[in-house]
């Protein structure tokens, strides 16, 4: 329990570990708030494409941190829908050229300053289950339930292709898992804030795990969870 009184759980892990698919059941059964902190990133990542914004401009990406109107908007379905600037981009964040630039500008400090109070601003009763890649190290160290995903990255790369080839995505295994491995290595090496679990965190490994046996192991690290 936070100095707020309000409980959080914070989800992190590399692309494709199951952080969002995961977090938001948990968020479901629990009945709390769910924040996909990735999201903003891409969401970030895309207002800059969409402006034609230098990534080397730190100063002209930390304003369109700050200024980027990011909503989200249940549609009836397990995704929320992401509106930037009051635009349904939820299909453009989902691509690999979205996660590359969220993954590019989160390394960049001023980009993760400019979000950090819009994150800790999804913190409110009953509950938070928080999903990323520092929500239990950085932006909510004070969680009192920190779990970090993991899987292979072959079956990451899978998932993934499986996603994009739903969605209608001409994509390939090889490119995925190249992609991701680039990633991880990225994610992992970054000055600031880099990929790594919590002191405190629980380590879940989801290789060959359903959703729902994982679901119900997150779930057993909450007290008094619905039933």
């Amino acid at each position: 329990m936070t100095s707020s009184g309000v409980p959080i759980l914070t989800i992190d892990g590399p692309s494709g570990s199951g952080k969002g698919t995961i977090s938001r059941a948990v968020a479901q059964k629990l009945g709390w708030h769910y924040l996909d902190s990735g999201a903003l990133y891409r969401a970030v990542g895309v207002a800059a494409g969409w402006d034609d914004t230098d990534f080397s401009d730190h100063a002209a990406l930390m304003r369109l941190a700050f200024n980027t109107r990011i909503e989200f908007s249940a549609d009836g379905g397990s995704e929320p829908r992401v509106l930037v600037d009051g635009v349904d981009a939820t299909d453009e964040l989902r691509t690999e050229t979205a996660g590359a630039a969220a993954s590019a500008i989160a390394a960049i400090p001023e980009v993760r300053a400019a979000l950090f109070e819009k994150q800790r601003s999804f913190l409110r009763a009953p509950g938070l289950v928080a999903d990323g890649r520092d929500m239990g190290t950085v932006v909510f160290p004070e969680a009192a339930y920190k779990v970090f995903l993991t899987a292979s990255a072959e079956e990451r790369a899978e998932r993934r292709y499986k996603q994009l080839k739903d969605k209608g995505l001409e994509v390939t295994i090889d490119g995925l898992l190249r992609e991701i491995q680039a990633r991880d290595a990225r994610d992992a090496q970054r000055a600031v804030a880099p990929l790594k679990p919590a002191p405190d965190a629980i380590l879940v490994d989801t290789t060959g795990v359903p959703i729902e046996g994982v679901v119900e192991r997150v779930l057993a690290l909450i007290p008094s969870v619905p039933g």
